[in-house]
């Protein structure tokens, strides 16, 4: 009497399938260091585009076109009612700003060319920080914000620049919206490409187990045993 074979379990020796995600114990160290790296680049994109807003500070202040003041001794006034000046410093903010925001995306895709999560919140935290940066930068190292006590200084009838001031508070996310756009640009344009599965690289065994064959059934003791074919 024979024993019944036992159909033999080929699924241990095949290659995972790509993409299942086996579980190891290196996986989850893997995935962590991975999450930690990005985080770490995406901050110190975040922190030098922060920087950067000291330029943009710097630069309101020289191109900004300034609001003439005067004072009567009892009142001060626009010396130009009909002047653009103030609406001309927020479009000056923005547009430098967009044009630090070009500068920035291309300087961080030259940098990290493989892009990422991380790099693109960077680039959009930092430029949003940076502007905020310019912003106050530029009204701090302006002319006096008390218009009061700057026209008692100078004097009636004499003719003094305003404070500077950003009316349109979304020009804040100019550099942010232009990093963004540029940096996608540039990745999807000259960014590293994902090589493509052709359906080569894996044989179809890799993928599939052919069925065992169905157990012999046992002996039986009355049987006859079989007879070697006979020979003519």
């Amino acid at each position: 009497m024979t024993a019944p074979l036992t159909p033999h379990d080929h699924s241990s020796h095949l290659p995972p399938y790509p993409g299942s995600g086996g579980s190891g114990p290196g996986k989850g160290e893997d995935r962590t260091k991975a999450v930690l790296s990005e985080a770490r680049r995406g901050a110190l994109v975040a922190l030098l585009v922060t920087v950067c807003g000291i330029a943009l500070g710097l630069l309101w202040l020289w191109l900004s076109p300034r609001v003439p003041l005067v004072s009567d001794g009892k009142a001060v006034y626009l010396k130009d009612t009909e002047g653009e000046e103030a609406i001309g410093g927020d479009g000056t903010f923005a547009l430098i700003a967009a044009g630090l925001g070009i500068l920035t995306a291309a300087a961080v895709f030259w940098r990290y060319r493989r892009g990422g999560v991380g790099v693109v919140l960077g680039l959009a935290a930092g430029g949003v920080l940076a502007s905020v940066v310019g912003w106050r930068l530029g009204i701090w190292l302006g002319p006096d914000t008390d218009i009061v006590a700057h026209a008692t200084a100078v004097g009636p009838k004499v003719v003094f620049d305003a404070p500077l001031e950003l009316r349109a508070k979304s020009a804040l996310v100019a550099w942010s919206v232009a990093a963004m756009v540029v940096h996608l640009v540039l990745t999807s344009a000259f960014g590293p490409r994902e090589p493509e599965d052709d359906g080569k690289g894996v044989p179809p065994e890799a993928y599939w187990t052919p069925a065992a064959p169905p157990p012999a059934p046992p002996a039986s003791p009355d049987s006859p045993p079989d007879e070697p074919p006979s020979k003519e």
